[in-house]
């Protein structure tokens, strides 16, 4: 699933290429897209008609679409974007996208040919000739309208209240996480994939900023220091924002970002899917052990296992 990074570049896209411009249509094509939307494919489609996107919003892999207003559309600007509306939190609606397994958020020309698993399309009020459209493989994602978080600055979705700010959110708090990692009394990866403790770090950036401080999965939060939680903390920072530099990580043709680009972050992967390659720092074949119903990739060398405590 994609991470904190590929979730980063699709909202970078959709700010430039969506943001300011007033909804005309939606259509929605496959009923499990809007699954999560209750009230229905017409309802959905009906409630959009007419309001405007602010400013595209993620928290950790979470991406949303405030809707405001309505009205006539925005004046074109020098991109051919209407400028944002100022955001308005007593109104309190916003687009949730669950990219899921292999869900794409695509801008493109109206008349380009629809995709094979296209299942939601926005057309725009404007003359831009482009429209936003949400296509899905498994039909594991899809999108949902929702009430958000009353006065919330950032127009959080009430659904994902409980998520936690992630690594790269400027109120982010790092000593208040640290308290939290002493407090959760479990093992490191754990804890830096559990998204009300830390948001928007998955299986493969965890193994990478682990493989970065030389820290085993399984070592216990209970004795991490304060510099010790520190220096992890910059190396989640820093394995994300090179990813987000190079477009995040690709696999397969399944992640993209609204252009249909792929990331190229997985060229420069250090740990994750390297298994019996040598640790680009002592040599020692990396080793992939299950985990939690997924794998977990480290060098023994370098990380290497927490001793057993002894009992009384």
């Amino acid at each position: 699933m994609p991470e904190l990074p590929e979730v980063e570049v699709v909202r970078r896209g959709l700010q430039r290429w969506v943001s300011g411009r007033s909804i005309d249509a939606v259509e929605v094509r496959h009923p499990r897209a809007i699954r999560r939307h209750t009230a229905g494919a017409a309802d959905f489609a009906a409630r959009l008609k007419g309001l405007r996107i602010d400013a595209a919003r993620r928290r950790g892999k979470y991406l949303w679409l405030p809707v405001t207003g309505g009205g006539p559309a925005a004046q074109t600007g020098a991109e051919g974007i209407g400028p944002l509306v100022t955001p308005d939190v007593t109104h309190g609606l916003a687009i949730l996208a669950h990219l899921g397994m292999s869900g794409q958020l695509l801008v493109q020309p109206e008349a380009a040919p629809d995709e094979k698993h296209l299942r939601i399309r926005i057309r725009f009020a404007d003359d831009l000739g482009t429209e936003l459209r949400f296509v899905d493989q498994r039909t594991f994602g899809g999108l949902s309208l929702h009430d958000t978080v009353p006065g919330d600055a950032d127009q959080l979705p009430d659904v994902i209240g409980h998520i936690a700010r992630d690594p790269l959110d400027p109120a982010f708090d790092d000593a208040a996480f640290h308290d939290a990692l002493r407090r959760r009394r479990t093992t490191i990866k754990r804890a830096l994939l559990d998204q009300s403790l830390i948001s928007g770090v998955g299986n493969i950036y965890a193994d990478e900023a682990l493989w970065r401080s030389r820290l085993h999965y399984d070592r216990p939060t209970a004795t991490f220091t304060r510099p010790r939680t520190a220096e992890l903390l910059g190396h989640v920072r820093d394995v994300m924002n090179a990813a987000l530099d190079v477009g995040g990580t690709s696999f397969d043709s399944l992640y993209v970002n609204v252009n249909g680009e792929s990331g190229y972050f997985e060229r420069s992967l250090d740990a994750y899917g390297r298994e019996d390659e040598p640790c680009r720092r002592c040599g020692t074949p990396i080793r992939r052990r299950p985990w939690m119903n997924r794998s977990s990739y480290f060098c023994p060398r370098c990380q290497r296992p927490p001793r057993p405590s002894r009992a009384g």
